[in-house]
This record gives structure tokens, C-alpha cells and sequence, in this order.
């Protein structure tokens, strides 16, 4: 278990911890929760021992391995694949070990070790993770530099989820990942076996996927059993009361006051307003445990324009000659509320910079009001910040008209107080940042405001703010985000981005949650890798069979009665295989394999295991594929 206790940590004099406490007991889920600026991710820094506390302890069992994602994974030659395999170090060593060993009884320890850890399963574990992340086996194959940082941090997750440390530390992990890629990792850390502790303002996630919460408040750590809205209705149920028994005391303090004051002065009462004034001296006050209201979100209302908005028939977008979407016939009205579903890759900022007119179309027809404004805002915009400039400085090169005083009003509404307002872009917290940027997006009234991804770094209470700005919000919403609670919330229809097309989806978000779980990002679902696969080379041009070095079948169309002969031949020598690598299993598992046979005796029937296995993978994965034309 892990141990925390009377812990104290101050920053630059800003106290974080005082006296804080808690035990988390082995195997638990632990969402981590509290607002922006409470220490969440330096509670994981004093757990890992990158800082050291001012005082308190924190106690990890030392056999425990930690484990977590601290930056993208390298820019190196190596596959995705073998990036994540490398994650497991004493796999990786015991397998280089077995390469040079002589010894007979080092050689059996390594195989038993290697059998313990689930060795001869590390391929196919570390190919499901990388597809539940969104890598097709095309993808897996390619070497990391081919990606960009982005994806690289989903490569850098699936390696320390395909390690399953002891204690598994994740800080926002949804905040790189899409709408498929967190329903799959709801679902993997739901059926982690380990401790696992999870800093998170999704509460979906938070929902679906821990089984207790610990909230970061008042400089104290509090653990609550029980998933999110547990622990809020909890969390609620408590403040209630302490703000019912300080009312009830203020009440009871003024009366005894008002008796002190009235009798003090009087002989006959004298002795009991003293007494009652001891009564009062010896009660101890009851704090108010009132949380801050976090600064709102206010979007400027925009001039009423004639509908609609923007209407595109038969339009095609691309990036030089490649098209990426087309057959769009799409119109938007100042009422819409629309959410953009679809795997990262298929076009959905595309269609955002399209709408935005950062892209022209390829071919088709645009019709735009003349006074259209566009508000856009986007991740990557974090990096286009003006390093040294405050957020007052950004505003005003926007608003140069406008006084300091009436911009300075704005920000603070915002929640850029007089502490903030004039501080380097630099040192802002991503939710600061966040909130510039929402600012900057809306300051001139837009009448169509494009959101990719607007909460990654918002806490819960400041995700709440913008639901309710986004629903007063006059102009029309386009939303992408994997924070189902928002589209929830927000959206009242759905596009669905896939295969080159825009259609609208008249499912909620239960069903395409549904959908998109029991096609090709389930894990372990080999099928669907092999149809990722085949889409990534469809939208390459290229062949459409399967990758030779997968061993897959050939997925062109052939004669029915050849296909039917194929696939009971793979019958055939999956059963053959299966029996082979059964004896041969039953053989290596008795307790005297090791004493009987010489060293090359066990190597040549590992070996023969290792290449049982790997045909009888291929074979299966040859047998899906062909079912699949039946």
C-alpha cells in the first residue's frame, strides 16, 4: 500500500500540503481530483521522489515498481512496436541473456522466468495496446520518428501501460488521446489488476474507471470509496452540514453575545453573563469549508446575420492535391450545436480549418455571409503564445482601440486577477493559458466558434463554467472533444467524420460509444487491426492485401470455392498447430524439463515453441481475414 503521512510541501511560500494524510491500499483505483493549482501533479513528484517533502512521510513498498509517462516517446529508428516491447526491461534482458548463456541451470531459471512473466504473450499484449491507442499494425511497424509528438505521447502511454508497473501514475492521459482512444483506456484501467492512481478532471472517466477518489482541497488529502459523482454527492452532503452546524453556532454565539451585552452592566445578572461569556470563549468556532467559485466564461453576444451561416455543396478539402474529405453538402445556422465525431486522422480539423477558412476548397461551392466571423480555438495554439508577453499584452495588440482599463475589466471577468494579468504567458498554468486563448478566440464576437479539444487543461469546475457560457453563447458551437460529458451537454447534433465523408449520426453518444467498442478499437481484437491496416493502405493507394510480414491472407476478392478450400485448409493447421504447441506446452511445464535435457536440447525446444506460437498466430490471423469475404 502506499503511505502517506502528515505530509508538508510549500512552493515559493505557497503551501500546498500541511499535515496531510492518507493510505491507499493495494489494487486500488484512485482518481486523483481537485481544482487547478492544488498540487496534483507535485503529489506524484513527491511520491516518485523527484521532490522531497518539508516534511511528513511517504511510504512505497520498495519492491514496488512506478510507473508513468514523463514525456513522448524518442524520436528513434525503432517501431512503435519494439518501443513498447523495450518497456518490459526484464523481459528485454532475460531474452538477451538466453542468447549468449551456457550455463544449463541459468538457462532454465531464465525460461521459467520468462514463462512467469507472460514473455512468449508480450507481441500480441503490446500490439493490443498500440491499436486501442489508435495505431493500425501498418502503424506499429513504422519507426517513431515518422510521428509527431503528439502521437509519440500515445506510444510513451502504451509502453508504461504494457509494463503494468506496481504503482501506475497517470496525469491526464486523456489529454492526448480521442474520443476511441479514451473509451479504451476507461476500459483498460477499469481491468488493471494493479494500484493506480489517476489525475483526471474527466468525469467519465473518473465514472467508469476507479473505484475511489482522492481530492486535493484546503492543503489536505481526502479519500473517498466510491466513483465520481460519489464523491461529489458526498463531498456536497458534507459542506451542507458544516454550513448547517456553523449556522446553527453563529446563531447560538449571537444569542449568548446579545445576553452578555443586555446583562453585563447589571448586578443581579452579572454572575451569568460572565458565565455565559466563558461559554463563548470556550467554543471552538466551525470553519466554513466554502470552495472558491471559479472565474465564468462570457462569450460577447455577435451581430445577427441573415441565415445561413455557411452552406457547401459537393465540396472537396485536402492538402495539395490529396483530398481528404468529399461529397460535403453541409450547412450551418447560428443556432447549431454540432460535435465531430471520428478517429484522430479522418478529417476533423480538416473540416474545422475549412469552416474557419484556413483551407480552400478542391472543388465544389462555399457560400459565406461577407460579415461571418470565425472564432478557432486548438491545442497547438498553447505553442503560439508570445513567450514574454503577459495576457494583457496579447489582448491589447487585438483590441488596440480599446482601453487598458475596459481590457484589464475583461481578463479579470476572465479570471486573469491583478496577480496574473501582467505575468509572462510562460509561467501560466495550462488552464490560465486555456482561458487566455478562449478570450482571444471569442474577443470579437464570432458568430461561429470552432472548439478542438477546449478542456484539456480545465478542472472540473472550470468545464462546468463552460457548458453553461457555451449554452447562453448566441452563435453556432462546432465541438471536437473527447469529454463526453461536454458533448453531452453542449452538443444537440453529430457529424460523423469517417472514410473521406461527413454524415450525420442520430445515435447519442451511448451508441457510438457502443460502435466504435465493438469494431476495431476493442483490444485484443485482431480482426480489427487487420482492418485498420487494410483502410491505411486503401487511403494510400496502395494493394489492399494484408502486410506479408504479418503473415495475413490475401485480402483481394478470390473464387468462393477456392476461399472456402483456403480456409479449411487453415483449419486444419490451426488444429495441428494448437495440438503441437499444447505437447510441446505440457512438456516444458514438468518440474524436471530442466534436469533431463542438456542446454541445447532446451533451446531447440523453446525455439521450436517461440516458432509453434508465431505460425499459429499467423494462421489465425490468415483465418479472420478470409472469413471475413465470406
Amino acid at each position: 500500500m502506499l503511505v502517506i503521512s502528515n505530509l508538508s510541501f510549500a512552493i515559493e511560500g505557497k503551501p500546498l500540503f500541511e499535515g496531510a494524510s492518507v493510505t491507499i491500499p493495494a489494487g486500488h483505483k484512485v482518481g486523483i481530483v481537485g481544482r487547478n493549482g492544488t498540487g496534483k501533479t507535485t503529489l506524484f513528484k513527491l511520491i516518485k521522489g523527484q521532490l522531497a517533502p518539508d516534511g511528513g512521510n511517504i511510504e512505497v513498498p520498495s519492491y514496488f515498481r512506478i510507473g508513468g509517462v514523463e514525456q513522448e516517446a524518442p524520436a528513434s529508428d525503432a517501431s512503435l512496436l519494439d518501443t513498447v516491447l523495450a518497456a518490459d526491461t526484464e523481459r528485454a534482458a532475460l531474452l538477451l541473456e538466453a542468447e549468449s548463456c551456457e550455463d544449463a541451470n541459468r538457462i532454465g531459471e531464465i525460461y521459467q522466468r520468462l514463462e512467469d512473466i507472460d514473455a512468449y504473450t508480450a507481441e500480441p499484449r503490446a500490439s493490443s495496446i498500440l491499436a486501442g491507442l489508435g495505431f493500425s499494425q501498418h502503424a506499429q511497424a513504422r519507426p517513431c520518428h515518422e510521428f509527431s509528438g503528439g502521437w509519440r505521447m500515445r506510444v510513451a502511454l502504451g509502453a508504461v501501460l504494457f509494463s503494468q508497473p506496481d504503482l501506475l501514475l497517470l496525469d491526464e492521459p486523456t489529454n492526448y488521446l480521442d474520443l476511441e482512444g479514451a473509451y479504451w483506456l476507461e476500459q483498460f484501467l477499469a481491468n488493471y489488476q494493479k494500484t493506480a492512481l489517476i489525475i483526471s478532471h474527466d468525469k467519465e472517466l473518473l465514472n467508469r474507471s476507479v473505484n475511489s477518489i482522492l481530492n486535493l482541497s484546503h492543503h489536505s488529502l481526502t479519500y473517498y470509496t466510491g466513483n465520481y459523482d460519489q464523491f461529489d454527492a458526498e463531498r456536497r452532503a458534507k459542506l451542507e452540514q458544516q454550513h448547517s452546524m456553523k449556522r446553527k453556532q453563529d446563531a447560538q454565539r449571537a444569542h449568548i453575545q446579545s445576553f452578555v451585552d443586555r446583562f453585563r452592566a447589571k448586578a443581579s445578572k452579572a454572575r451569568q453573563a460572565q458565565s455565559r461569556l466563558k461559554q463563548l470563549e470556550r467554543m471552538q468556532p466551525i470553519a466554513a469549508l466554502s470552495e472558491n467559485a471559479v472565474a465564468g466564461f462570457s462569450f460577447p453576444t455577435p451581430q445577427a446575420l441573415r441565415p445561413p451561416l455557411v452552406t457547401i455543396e459537393g465540396g472537396i478539402v485536402g492538402y495539395g492535391e490529396q483530398p481528404v474529405l468529399s461529397r460535403l453538402n453541409l450547412r450551418l445556422d447560428s443556432d447549431d450545436r454540432i460535435a465531430l465525431l471520428g478517429a484522430n486522422g479522418e478529417g476533423k480539423s480538416t473540416l474545422s480549418k475549412l469552416i474557419a477558412d484556413r483551407l480552400p476548397l478542391m472543388a465544389g461551392k462555399a457560400f459565406k455571409s461577407g460579415k461571418l466571423r470565425v472564432g478557432f480555438f486548438a491545442q497547438h495554439q498553447l505553442d503560439e503564445l508570445v513567450e514574454g508577453e503577459s495576457a494583457l499584452q496579447h489582448i491589447l495588440r487585438l483590441r488596440a482601440g480599446d482601453s487598458e482599463k475596459s481590457l484589464r475589466t475583461r481578463l479579470a471577468s476572465a479570471g486573469f486577477n491583478n496577480d496574473i494579468v501582467d505575468m509572462p504567458v510562460e509561467k501560466l498554468s495550462g488552464g490560465q493559458k486555456a482561458r487566455l486563448l478562449m478570450l482571444i478566440a471569442t474577443i470579437e464576437a464570432p458568430h461561429i466558434l470552432i472548439l478542438d479539444e477546449p478542456t484539456n487543461h480545465l478542472d472540473i469546475e472550470s468545464r462546468e463554467a463552460l457548458v453553461l457560457a457555451l449554452n447562453d453563447y448566441d452563435g453556432a458551437v462546432i465541438l471536437v472533444s473527447h469529454d463526453t460529458h461536454l458533448v453531452e451537454a453542449v452538443a444537440d447534433r453529430l457529424w460523423l467524420v469517417k472514410d473521406g465523408a461527413v454524415t450525420p449520426f442520430d445515435g447519442d453518444m451511448d451508441e457510438y460509444k457502443k460502435l466504435i467498442m465493438s469494431s476495431n478499437r476493442t483490444s485484443g481484437n485482431k480482426t480489427s487491426a487487420s482492418k485498420a491496416n487494410k483502410r491505411s493502405k486503401d487511403k494510400e493507394g496502395k494493394s489492399t492485401t494484408a502486410s506479408a510480414q504479418s503473415g495475413s491472407a490475401s485480402a483481394k476478392k478470390i473464387n468462393p470455392v477456392k476461399l472456402k478450400s483456403e480456409i479449411r485448409r487453415l483449419d486444419s493447421q490451426i488444429e495441428i498447430l494448437a495440438s503441437q504447441k499444447s505437447a510441446l506446452e505440457a512438456e516444458m511445464l514438468k518440474t524436471d524439463f530442466y534436469s533431463v535435457n542438456d542446454s541445447a536440447e532446451i533451446a531447440l525446444k523453446t525455439k521450436t515453441f517461440s516458432d509453434i506460437t508465431a505460425q499459429l498466430e499467423k494462421a489465425e490471423e490468415s483465418w479472420l481475414e478470409l472469413q471475413e469475404q465470406l
